[in-house]
């Protein structure tokens, strides 16, 4: 979009936002979203995005329909697994025992056509307190998003209240409005909290830290009491150690998709994200901060996996 039209977008995402979100960083994030659409090379903490791509994603997979590995690697990337992560902290309140967050992260929801009823089916039965989703909703780093939001009105009939989101670097801002009209609640540098029995936990999301670098902790924590139990939504893992400085006690992020395409036994091919490889996968530690980074529910590049199942996953609090 031109100048202009960047202008009435920000208009209108500023009457959406009603106050939550500046103007300043309403015009930022959409001028860089026209600046750095689908840039390979430099910008964000990685020098090299081969999520943008596009000619590279089809060389990988007419490769892989030749070397006839095409198809399991599609049925592999629509088999969603249930993971289960315990987080023990003193700092918890005895009344959050057991309370779970249901974490869904790059989900690429127009990735392929069988994929929303892939994801449905496997949180539908799942118990949990609330639902956390830290981005990536398109496919694509680029162009049309009204795909993707429609796998996520059909995937939100399947999931409970509350609902909180973040954006990731194939997200756009422009999506807020519908998203936030299919009921989640996106923190765009905000906090939010979790209430149970009279006490509460904090819960922060920030906008895009990998690409885009649009992300204010100052800003989402200005009247934020660390002496509560306080969890942070990053798209990216790759602020762990701002995250433990600050503070926090839990950080749940994505991004690194585990790295999709591994060798026999788990081992990536390559982790996109500008971390140390154990902070990229699963749960890790850096000094008070616990993370947990998932491997997403969705694919990139192309809709396929190997050696690298796709998860949602079910994080049980309890005092320690």
């Amino acid at each position: 979009m031109d100048q202009a039209e960047r202008e009435a977008e920000a208009s209108r995402l500023c009457a959406h936002f009603g106050g939550r979100v500046s103007r300043l960083h309403v015009r930022q994030r959409l001028g860089l979203e026209a600046d750095k659409a689908a840039r390979v090379f430099g910008q964000g903490l990685n020098w090299f995005h081969p999520e943008n791509w596009y000619a590279l994603h089809r060389l990988l997979e007419l490769g892989l329909k030749a070397a006839g590995l095409y198809r399991r690697g599609l049925r592999n990337a629509l088999d969603i697994r249930c993971r289960r992560h315990v987080v023990f902290s003193p700092r918890l309140p005895s009344v959050f025992a057991g309370y779970t967050l249901l974490q869904l992260s790059d989900l690429h929801m127009d990735m392929h056509p069988d994929f929303p009823h892939a994801l449905a089916e496997a949180v539908r039965d799942l118990d949990y307190d609330a639902c956390v989703l830290t981005g990536d909703f398109r496919f694509r780093t680029a162009g049309d998003w009204e795909p993707a939001l429609d796998g996520l009105r059909r995937l939100r009939l399947h999931l409970k209240d509350p609902i909180y989101a973040i954006l990731g670097n194939h997200d756009s801002l422009s999506m807020v409005p519908a998203m936030e009209a299919s009921g989640l609640r996106v923190l765009v540098n905000e906090t939010a909290y979790l209430s149970r029995g009279g006490e509460r936990l904090a819960l922060v999301g920030i906008d895009d830290a990998h690409y885009y670098r649009v992300d204010n902790l100052d800003k989402a924590c200005v009247d934020l009491d660390f002496e509560r139990f306080c969890i942070l939504l990053s798209h990216s893992p790759e602020l762990y150690r701002q995250a433990a400085h600050a503070g926090f006690d839990l950080m749940l992020a994505g991004h690194s998709h585990a790295g999709q395409i591994c060798l026999p036994g788990g081992m990536p091919l390559m982790l996109n994200a500008n971390c140390p490889r154990r902070y990229a996968r699963g749960p890790w530690r850096y000094h008070g901060l616990q993370g947990y980074t998932s491997a997403g529910c969705g694919s990139s590049i192309v809709p396929l996996r190997y050696a690298c199942p796709p998860e949602v996953t079910l994080h049980r609090l309890l005092p320690q």
